[in-house]
């Protein structure tokens, strides 16, 4: 069992991706104007996330290939529909990885003003953070700043859970929230938001290469599903301890959450005036470490689907990383307010969720790439079941933005 520790990796680095600044913001927009409601949200897609990333992780340990080269690979005699698909994935994941890593970078920005409110506007905060993620991305000396912010986050995972601790959970109704599923009237793109913060489309293409660099064969699957199952699920916890604090000390206040000061008040019992670093700090850490994670991801994948060398020093990883940091830090900037911005980003990443996780369905159930490891019946129905209620719920957001329901 030591060893089987040990052996964490892949999975720590993608929990820790979606364990950025709109996991905090979406579940603390959830808890204090839901209660508990939507705890069976998170708990679903904690779940979700599991089944699509051990899919995932199987590509690269058995097949030897990242998502984007499965895919590729999976209609190479159909050079029209394989390159229509590429466009589609590419699209996808860059409208996406655009989109959160606005929230990132505003995210982290949200952090700084919160502890230092007396510096500069936030355009200059995140444009300055901006430049940050781009040095390490440039540098290529992300690993090391990755482990620091991870670090970081702990620290804010513990400070969630003494919180709730201290200040008493309804645990009827917390029990409740998480077994039945509910959608409070105006909650619908709160629980998006849910959804798009934890499974991160993204994800699925960083844990397949991540996976194929950590082990070797078939024969590490336990290994790997191991590490899938518990990072991911410490993750999720996560963000049930957030959105549960949220729940036991902000609902019913009347209170607005507009800014990171708002969102530390549910740390206040524990911590007092310390809550508010303490939350910024987290905010930080977490915004910076997904502003890294995001731009990589989306050059991993282009470089899969391109056939380019997978390697963030080569400059067509960089132009396409460099990119996605570039719109993203456009977004943060303009003025918007980050808590919007955040919540965007959620809602884009949950109605991208359903593209990318039928192309990783077509490809986990390719015997040509995955043998006698390809999906069984129980894997395809968990994952068709997962795939129909992202596409249901993002229909459902599509719809309502166009004011068709």
């Amino acid at each position: 069992m030591f060893n089987r520790f040990r052996a964490i990796g892949p999975g720590a680095l993608t929990a820790a991706a979606f364990i950025g600044p709109g996991t905090v913001t979406t579940a603390t927009l959830a808890g204090a104007g839901y209660g508990y409601a939507l705890v069976w949200a998170l708990v679903f897609a904690t779940v979700a996330a599991v089944i699509l990333q051990e899919m995932a992780a199987r590509l690269g340990v058995v097949a030897r290939r990242g998502l984007g080269e499965a895919i590729m690979e999976r209609f190479a005699e159909t050079p029209l529909l394989k390159w229509i698909s590429a466009a589609l994935i590419i699209a996808a994941l860059f409208v996406g990885n655009a989109a959160y890593e606005g929230g990132n970078i505003a995210g982290a920005a949200l952090g700084v003003e919160a502890a230092f409110p007396e510096l500069a506007s936030r355009g200059y905060i995140a444009a300055s953070i901006a430049l940050i993620a781009g040095l390490i991305l440039l540098f290529g000396g992300y690993r090391i700043i990755e482990k620091v912010l991870i670090a970081a986050v702990l620290v804010m995972t513990l400070a969630f859970a003494t919180a709730l601790i201290i200040i008493g959970p309804n645990w009827t109704a917390l029990v409740k929230g998480a077994l039945v599923p509910s959608i409070p009237l105006g909650a619908f793109p709160i629980v998006l938001g849910l959804i798009g913060t934890t499974i991160v489309p993204y994800n699925l293409f960083l844990h397949a290469a991540a996976a194929r660099k950590r082990w070797n064969s078939a024969g590490d699957l336990n290994e790997t599903r191991f590490d899938a199952r518990l990072s991911i699920g410490v993750g999720g916890i996560v963000s049930i301890l957030v959105l549960s604090t949220a729940a036991a000390s902000l609902f019913g206040s009347g209170r607005t959450i507009s800014n990171a000061a708002d969102m530390a008040r549910q740390l206040e019992p524990a911590f007092g005036a310390s809550a508010t670093y303490l939350l910024a700090t987290g905010l930080f850490a977490a915004g910076l470490s997904s502003a890294i994670t995001a731009p990589l991801a989306t050059g991993f994948a282009a470089a899969e689907l391109f056939k380019f060398e997978s390697d963030p020093k080569v400059v067509k990883f960089r132009m396409v990383a460099g990119a996605v940091l570039l719109v993203g830090a456009i977004v943060a900037v303009t003025g918007a307010r980050p808590i919007e911005i955040i919540l965007f980003a959620q809602i884009a990443n949950g109605v991208l969720l359903p593209v990318i996780a039928v192309f990783l369905l077509y490809a986990a159930n390719s015997r040509k790439l995955l043998g006698a490891y390809a999906n069984g019946l129980i894997a395809n129905t968990a994952g068709l079941i997962v795939t129909l209620i992202a596409a249901m719920l993002g229909l459902r957001g599509f719809l309502r933005a166009l004011g068709v329901l």
